[in-house]
């Protein structure tokens, strides 16, 4: 089994974090200085940087890093800079909108953007779907192999490494879907594409501090901040995501029976929370667009309406999934499992 650097790699993360870090404190003392004759604007700023770090816990946004994360971790591929990428590419389309707000200087009815949440909802649900459903398939053979271990049976390399030990026609047929991403910075255009749309209330939010500015006669580089802090701030908190999943990942992979447990356990965590977000936005935009608003559907539409509160329940999910996990595991002692590893 390859091991991971993990050395080396705890040392990119300090450094990458590190250079966040400054670059966050680069544009707030850009803004203080900027701002320094318009005190009534810091509080705006604020806002600005907080609309940042909300939208990080968005739960397309967690759903997404996590299940690429794991999956570059189970092709032994470096992962922590997945968050990192999927926050550019977001935020480029939001500097994009902020900046062609600002530069019309015209009070800009904000819902227009609307119109591009067709387009938004279905590359992400796609791509939560695409990427759970691969999981899924990971997440049968891991439990295939945890089995052949709990009977005292021999499992190959192959079958340690569910990437290698996923069969079937239809698993076959399904392979492609490993491939969306295939590298940290494939993350970029899928952060982009997933800010297409505008919906949220963080977004909607700061293209309204923009409007509201430009409106006022503010200078287009002070309203420029706007924008950059937000992005500061998202990509601060999911740049963060990404690491602490890939060192909660390399952690379970030092051994193979931790990794076929924690495989199994946050796998299926993954799979159930990529599908039901991605199902959940496009039951949400059939709702919305053939007008079902009885029933079921008046319990989907105000999922939908509340998906910016679900991002903290995932993230306790999350949280409380590693801690029964780990306590299952020690008190179940399968960490005292033999493991029969042959060469296949």
């Amino acid at each position: 089994m390859v091991s991971h650097p993990r050395p080396r790699q705890t040392t990119n993360n300090l450094i990458t974090l590190t250079l966040i870090l400054a670059a966050n404190v680069a544009i707030w003392t850009w803004t203080l200085q900027a701002l320094s004759g318009r005190p009534e604007l810091l509080g705006t700023a604020l806002l600005a940087y907080v609309f940042g770090l909300r939208h990080a816990f968005d739960p397309d946004h967690i759903a997404a890093i996590d299940n690429v994360v794991r999956k570059l971790m189970q092709e032994q591929k470096p992962a922590s800079l997945v968050g990192f990428y999927f926050a550019l590419g977001h935020s480029s389309i939001v500097m994009l909108a902020s900046i062609a707000i600002s530069g019309t200087a015209l009070s800009i009815d904000i819902s227009a953007f609307g119109n591009f949440n067709l387009i938004r909802t279905l590359v992400s649900a796609f791509f939560l779907l695409a990427i759970g459903l691969a999981n899924y398939f990971i997440l049968k053979s891991v439990w295939a192999a945890f089995l052949r271990v709990y009977r005292g049976e021999a499992v190959t390399s192959e079958q340690i490494d569910p990437l290698l030990s996923i069969q079937g026609p239809l698993s076959r047929l399904f392979r492609p879907l490993f491939n969306i991403v295939t590298r940290s910075w494939h993350m970029f255009p899928v952060g982009f594409m997933f800010g297409l749309g505008f919906d949220t209330a963080t977004e909607i939010g700061l293209f309204g501090i923009s409007a509201t500015q430009a409106a006022q006669g503010t200078s287009f580089w002070t309203i420029l901040l706007f924008p950059l802090l937000f992005a500061a701030g998202m990509t601060l908190m999911d740049t963060a995501d990404s690491m602490l999943m890939t060192g909660a990942y390399g952690w379970a992979f030092v051994k193979p029976i931790r990794k076929l447990w924690y495989n199994l356990t946050l796998t299926f965590v993954s799979v159930i929370i990529a599908i039901f977000i991605g199902g959940l936005e496009v039951l949400g935009l059939l709702s919305e667009k053939l007008g079902l608003d009885e029933g079921v559907w008046s319990a989907i539409r105000s999922l939908n309406a509340h998906m910016d509160d679900l991002g903290y329940i995932i993230v306790t999910i999350f949280i409380a999934s590693w801690i029964c996990s780990a306590l299952l595991y020690h008190f179940g002692r399968y960490d005292e499992l033999p493991v029969d590893q042959t060469s296949s």
